[in-house]
């Protein structure tokens, strides 16, 4: 065993762990992550409980559920990324919906797909974005310009849609019932089209060589720890969590309210199925007025709350700390306490993992003290788990809804 400040390991990296941290850094650190968020905001909502005089700190991933949480009007958002690359992302949506009309900001957003972009980048957006996100875009107004490659089939979580969609016109009966599961008008429907035509040719030997490769993973943006924590939960490792994930959202959840699975089939939202910022009267609300109560950052959280003045409310952190406890346990430690610092009381935090019990809430230890995390926390697993059988996405085993302890 080795001892950290903050963490007690069970083993020290090996030679492998080192080198898949070294390709996912590599990675990470020079590409746009994610086009779209994944995870619901809708059941979000429901776990935040969000009212007028609550501060946010959100990690800003793609920004989808950022603006999300914006249209129920809380005091102020602070979107934290580490990866400016995401942060220019939100950039370049704030700014458009500052300055474009709903047509032209959906055929963007929506559709991944605009003929005018370079115009409307110039005229319109260009003026609005940080150095940073101008350098970015300036050469990245591609991504915009072909209907049949749109946005959402670029970066690197893109770049796996697009190999699925590729898999997916080389075999045309396949092809043609998953757009018709997307198409169809029941939950029933749906799960008869699944269970018929899809999954006799979807999960082959080639798909789950593919879903099993670190590599894909990275591209998702899952890193190495996460995949050995859902390896040892589930006896058909990634390729079968992800089929049960897939076919828990195609047996019981409505496809049709589905925008997360429909973007990386079909590369484009529809009008009826998007995120609530793509439509027309949220996306109006924004405009008004609240899309100014985002403030960005690009930092860790850490660094982010030890600068910042004033309480924070509520705490969406996403899965980051499941490969920060393998990697930096101590940075994590360091984090746990920069919230405990500036969280208001009875503060509410979410969370995600590949974990279904995270396991750094049991192992961290922080503080002078060296408490256990877990015990200044109060959990509300009743609500995670009612929740969670909602979620869209569904592809974390893990969703922890807890408020900070008096």
């Amino acid at each position: 065993m080795s001892h950290s400040n903050g963490l007690i390991l069970k083993r020290l990296p090996t030679l492998a762990d080192r080198f898949d941290h070294a390709v996912f850094n590599a990675i990470y650190s020079r590409a746009l992550v994610y086009n779209t968020c994944w995870e619901d905001p809708a059941v979000d909502r429901q776990a935040l409980a969000l009212g007028g005089s609550d501060t946010l700190l959100v990690i800003t991933s793609a920004g989808c559920n950022v603006l999300d949480y914006a249209l129920l009007a809380p005091k102020r958002i602070h979107a934290v990324d580490a990866n400016p690359r995401q942060n220019a992302l939100l950039e370049l949506k704030m700014a458009g919906i500052r300055h474009l009309a709903f047509d032209d900001f959906f055929a963007l957003f929506g559709e991944g797909f605009h003929p005018g972009v370079r115009d409307l980048y110039r005229d319109r957006l260009r003026g609005d974005l940080s150095p940073f996100a101008q350098a970015w875009w300036d050469r990245r107004l591609g991504w915009f310009e072909r209907p049949a490659a749109s946005f959402y089939f670029h970066g690197l979580s893109g770049l796996v849609a697009r190999a699925f969609r590729t898999y997916f016109r080389l075999r045309p009966r396949l092809g043609d019932a998953v757009h018709e599961f997307l198409d169809a008008g029941s939950v029933q429907a749906q799960c008869e089209i699944y269970e018929s035509r899809i999954a006799p040719q979807l999960w082959t030997r080639e798909v789950n060589w593919a879903l099993s490769q670190q590599l894909t993973m990275s591209l998702l943006g899952v890193p190495y720890p996460q995949r050995k924590l859902v390896e040892k939960q589930h006896l058909h490792g990634i390729p079968g969590f992800i089929r049960e994930s897939v076919e828990y959202v195609s047996r019981c959840l409505p496809i049709a309210e589905n925008y997360f699975w429909r973007v990386y089939v079909a590369g484009r939202y529809s009008r009826t199925c998007c995120p609530e910022y793509l439509k027309p009267a949220q996306f109006a609300a924004l405009k008004d007025g609240l899309v100014e109560r985002i403030e960005l950052r690009t930092c860790t959280i850490t660094d982010f709350l030890r600068a910042h003045e004033g309480p924070i409310s509520r705490f969406v952190l996403l899965d980051h700390m499941d490969w920060m406890s393998s990697y930096y346990p101590e940075a994590l430690a360091e984090e746990w306490e920069a919230i405990f610092d500036k969280a208001a009381p009875d503060a509410r935090i979410l969370l995600r993992s590949a974990h279904a019990r995270p396991p750094y809430l049991d192992r961290l230890r922080i503080g002078p003290a060296r408490g256990v995390l877990a015990d200044r926390l109060r959990f509300r697993h009743e609500l995670a788990r009612t929740l969670q059988q909602h979620d869209r996405v569904h592809t974390y085993p893990g969703f922890v809804i807890a408020d900070v302890a008096a």
